[in-house]
Parts: structure tokens; C-alpha cells; sequence
């Protein structure tokens, strides 16, 4: 399995482990990543409220540059994915965005490269089973809270990946690693992703009630598929706690740390050194570390 690996901006600066980790479970799966030779900035997430032509040109030129790779493209972060997928139906539809983005990026693209989120991969083309079969550690006892954020599985029309309202994909992944995907009513909750620098308050409003609700289903983590949401719910946690009195201490992992962990992978390995809520009393307490 070979793919274009569009790592973004955030997987390069804030979200370092989130790119480590994919790294190093792609080697040990199997799964060739070459990364898009001279990438750049998809737009995510201020182009598309600036300028909708800037919005669909940033992310066409990166997957121009992945069409002469010749594979379909892989992308981790849910806001590059959504302008990527956007970009691609845009540019498949519409011929009026067709001629304008071309006559921006020099060169005619009609949304022939295939775009992938990484967890689509893991669950639908190398397959669960398969996943299964790798794993050397069973996460037993580790219960997590899938969290899907507000942009990875919406709109549906666009992104066409597992159910917008009550999807399942990271839930049935944490599962077949053998831990346990409690079951709450905020995994598409928005956690005021874009809002992080300019409404500091309503982020930590939306990023207090999705931990309080991981919290009260039970969850001892959460496991997230977004460096922004990550960014959120992880850094804030202690600004979340001075401001509503709370004690919440929950770690928040990427889904590849967690498919890293059943693969017996290390913890600097994964990156898991640089989260700020530390997962290691939580992991140190379970039998298969």
C-alpha cells in the first residue's frame, strides 16, 4: 500500500506527535507514505472565510503536486481534509471554479487524485481484521472516548466517510485493539477549533462540556483524529479547570498513538512525551505496558 502523505502545517509544528505516530505505525503496517514534494498550506481554516477562490487554489495545488506521485493522497488532519475534499468537488462540478482555480494555479485539475483520511485507511483498506492481527499488546481495560470533532465526517455530501450524526470507524478501531469505545452523545460536538486565538472563551465553554461528557460515559481518555481539536481539548485543560472548578486530567490521544500502543511501540516512539496531559499514570496502571 503506497500513498501521497499531505502532512500540513500543524503535523510539522503543534501536532509533531500526530506525525511522528502515523509515521510510525505506517512503517510497521506495511504502509508506504511519500510526502507531497514542496507542499504547502491547504488554507485551513482562514482562507475559506477570506477568499473562496484562495480557498479551492491552496489545496488544488497540492494535490496537482501529488497527481504527478501518480497515488491517491492521504491526509491526517480533519481541516486539511475537509478543504482538500471540498477542493475536489469543487473542482469536479463546477467548471465555472474549474476555469477560474486553473487560470490561479496554471494548470487545469478536474479532482482526479483520490483523498483519503488516514483513519478511512486503517479501517476500510488495510481492514480491521488485518489491524487485529498485527497487534502484539491488547489494550484491555483502556477506556476511551472516540471523538470525531465537527469537520471529519461533515458534510457528508463532501467528505463521504462514515455517519455525520454517529460514526463508528475510531470507535470500532479502539475496539478491535481490544480496548473499550464508551458510548456519549458528543463525538461530532464542535470544540471551537478556529476560535482558539479569538474566542478563548467559547472554546473553553465547547472543550469543557465534550470532557465533561467523556468524563461522565466513563472514559479514562480521549482519542481524537484532529490536531486542532487535539489542541483544544489537550492544552486547555487546565485553563478549563481554573475557570468551572473542574479536575479533569483526561489524556487526549491521536488514533495512531492508540494503534501504536497495540503494535508495542514505545512512548517516545509515538510521540507521547509531548502531550500535555500526561497519559503515563493512566497507561502505567494498565497490565500491558
Amino acid at each position: 500500500m503506497r500513498y501521497a502523505y499531505y502532512s500540513g502545517c500543524s503535523l510539522h509544528s503543534t501536532a509533531k506527535e500526530y506525525d511522528i505516530s502515523t509515521r510510525a505505525i505506517s512503517r510497521a503496517l506495511g504502509i508506504e507514505l511519500e510526502e507531497i514534494p514542496g507542499w504547502s498550506c491547504c488554507g485551513a481554516t482562514s482562507a475559506h472565510v477570506t477568499s473562496e477562490l484562495l480557498a479551492l487554489a491552496l489545496p488544488v495545488r497540492n494535490l496537482l503536486l501529488a497527481q504527478e506521485l501518480g497515488l491517491d493522497t492521504v491526509v491526517c488532519c480533519a481541516a486539511c481534509y475537509s478543504r482538500f475534499k471540498a477542493a475536489n468537488k469543487a473542482m469536479s462540478s463546477d467548471g465555472n471554479y474549474r476555469v477560474q482555480v486553473s487560470e490561479i494555479v496554471g494548470r487545469s485539475y478536474s479532482g482526479e487524485v483520490q483523498v483519503k483520511h488516514l483513519l478511512d485507511v486503517l479501517t476500510n483498506e488495510y481492514g480491521l481484521d488485518a489491524l487485529r492481527a498485527k497487534a502484539t499488546r491488547k489494550l484491555t481495560g483502556l477506556r476511551v472516548a472516540a471523538y470525531y470533532g465537527c469537520l471529519l465526517v461533515r458534510p457528508p455530501k463532501v467528505v463521504d466517510f462514515d455517519d455525520p450524526e454517529n460514526p463508528t470507524s475510531m470507535d470500532q478501531l479502539a475496539n478491535v485493539l481490544g480496548a473499550e469505545a464508551v458510548d456519549w452523545p458528543y463525538k461530532t460536538e464542535c470544540c471551537g477549533g478556529s476560535l482558539a486565538l479569538t474566542r478563548t472563551d467559547i472554546v473553553l465553554k465547547l472543550s469543557r462540556d465534550i470532557l465533561q461528557m467523556a468524563a461522565d460515559a466513563g472514559a479514562e481518555c480521549l482519542v481524537v483524529a484532529c490536531p486542532l481539536c487535539q489542541s483544544n481539548l489537550d492544552l486547555r485543560q487546565a485553563q478549563i479547570n481554573k475557570r468551572y472548578k473542574t479536575d479533569f486530567a483526561l489524556p487526549i490521544l491521536y488514533f495512531t498513538q492508540l494503534v501504536g500502543l497495540a503494535l508495542g511501540m514505545g512512548w517516545r516512539e509515538l510521540g507521547l512525551n509531548k502531550l500535555i496531559v500526561s497519559p503515563k499514570k493512566l497507561l502505567g496502571a494498565k497490565t500491558w505496558v
